[in-house]
């Protein structure tokens, strides 16, 4: 290969197929940028992927996604790239099951009918949870709306009108900025109800990275409102949705390349160098869908002050611990895809086996050769404490919880327990190996409360021409959020 060929000039490089590269590509792409999406593995999508070992495919981690609905973002997005037969969705219903000792709850994909199964339950304090619920759709009305147009959150003109013709909405999320959503639940005289706190504690620690105890209300009450808006299944995986984007950033002219992971970044006079397994590409712009661990890496020399203290917030962060599951498909009683969350004690931490997401496919699906659906089953690691056991001991802890995630599902999901064929494992090191995510750490910074959740909440470059989406970011950690914060980067870089 000779210099000439080995190098490639674009006008901006996205590393990193997550959810969050993929909406930079699309919005560079669609202000006409000569945009190369580069990911360092075989498929699309990050943590929320739909990867195949042995001929059989699983969801990298257990998935809901929301933004689905007629006139929300991903619905638009996808008619708006021509994709809307590509890519089928079933709205989910109900939206996930949460089961614990005594306690079983289907949660619909409708707000009334799921504040009515939570007053329906035995000993319910009807008046209360409704009064609750009302400050709660108070809080999601005002910001859900910010991100089904990345416009509205990307600072100019027409973001600022929008946002001054809603004023009226924002005294409701004001009132409860930098406290936890225990101080709501308290003012509600809620907080020792123990079915609604189980419920919020699951749901929190799933989307905001942290329990009612510690999460930052307004981020806290957005995030309940995730099973109704737009919450559903992409026939084939999550994965297809990935795929189906990204071929939409090729038919806006852009290049993607998968198995085609950065080695190196340099600054140059011009903008950046990316050194590639077999060439060198240049460009002004370059976004990094990476967590600030990993891009540190890839600049070399000593470590940014601008990434320090990000890099320090994701390392306070979770990894995850893993079963990959086939499941006898007559022996699942549901067709349908569904999801699951299980929690074996409410009084213990929502990690370490005791909280379990599961996510299992539809029957319609072609999973397995065999005919075989499959589920992914996770649940939260705290890293801090695999650290203090040294790398003798991480393998005996992580197999510790896996025993114990076993365990809840045998407990609590029969009908999954029972129906399995075969199981494969991951542990944070799994994923750091295969997400090239520092240490296996997933899901972002937990929105914990305080004012330092509203840092950032404007987007600016790292240095000139190099910007960071991802879930380390604003909006945060959920893959619509992601997708969001990339499409509004991409704007701006752009």
């Amino acid at each position: 290969m000779t210099t000439a060929q080995a190098r490639e000039d674009v006008d901006a490089v996205v590393i990193g197929a997550g959810f969050g590269g993929i909406g930079a590509a699309l919005g560079l792409a669609r202000r006409g940028a000569r945009v190369l999406l580069c990911e360092k593995l075989r498929y699309p999508g990050g943590c929320a992927s739909t990867f195949t070992r042995g001929g059989v495919q699983y969801e990298t981690g257990a998935t809901l996604f929301s933004g689905f609905a007629e006139g929300q973002l991903v619905h638009r997005l996808l008619r708006e790239l021509g994709l809307a037969d590509r890519v089928v969705v079933d709205i989910l219903d109900p939206v996930l099951t949460l089961r614990a000792p005594g306690l079983e709850l289907a949660v619909p994909p409708h707000r009334e009918a799921a504040i009515d199964r939570l007053c329906a339950l035995p000993g319910a304090p009807a008046d209360r949870l409704r009064a609750f619920f009302a400050t709660q759709r108070a809080v999601a009305d005002a910001l859900w709306p910010v991100f089904d147009d990345p416009d509205r959150v990307v600072p100019g003109l027409g973001a600022l009108g929008w946002h001054l013709g809603r004023l009226a909405r924002y005294p409701a999320v004001a009132r409860w900025i930098g406290r936890p959503l225990r101080a709501v639940l308290d003012h509600h005289d809620l907080l020792h109800w123990a079915p609604l706190r189980t419920y919020l504690d699951a749901l929190c620690q799933i989307t905001v990275q942290a329990g009612v105890d510690e999460a930052e209300a307004p981020f806290a009450l957005s995030a309940m409102d995730y099973p109704f808006r737009g919450t559903g299944h992409v026939r084939g995986g999550i994965g297809e949705l990935a795929h189906a984007l990204c071929d939409g950033v090729a038919a806006l002219g852009g290049t993607v390349r998968m198995a085609s992971g950065v080695r190196r970044l340099a600054r140059t006079d011009g903008g950046w160098e990316l050194h590639l397994r077999r060439q060198r590409v240049r460009a002004p712009v370059v976004v990094a869908n990476l967590l600030p661990q990993a891009l540190d890496g890839l600049l070399g020399g000593p470590p940014l002050p601008a990434l320090a203290a990000r890099g320090a917030a994701v390392a306070e962060g979770w990894g995850a611990a893993m079963l990959y599951l086939q499941l006898d498909a007559a022996a699942v009683p549901h067709p349908h895809a569904f999801h699951v969350e299980l929690v074996q004690d409410p009084g213990r931490p929502f990690i370490a086996g005791n909280h379990l997401f599961c996510s299992v496919s539809d029957a319609r699906e072609a999973r397995s050769p065999d005919g075989h659906r499959t589920a992914t089953v996770s649940t939260h690691v705290d890293l801090a404490a695999l650290r203090a056991v040294g790398p003798e001991g991480q393998g005996p802890a992580i197999a510790a919880i896996q025993a114990r995630m076993r365990a809840g599902l045998a407990a609590l999901a029969p009908e999954l327990w029972g129906a399995r064929v075969h199981e494969l494992t991951a542990s944070p090191r799994t994923w750091a190996r295969f997400t090239g995510r520092p240490e296996g750490l997933v899901g972002g910074v937990p929105r914990r409360a305080g004012l330092h959740n509203y840092q950032g909440l404007w987007p600016a470059p790292v240095l000139p021409g190099l910007w960071m989406v991802g879930d380390s970011g604003f909006p945060g950690q959920s893959t619509l959020a992601t997708l969001v914060g990339g499409l509004r980067v991409g704007r701006l870089a752009g």
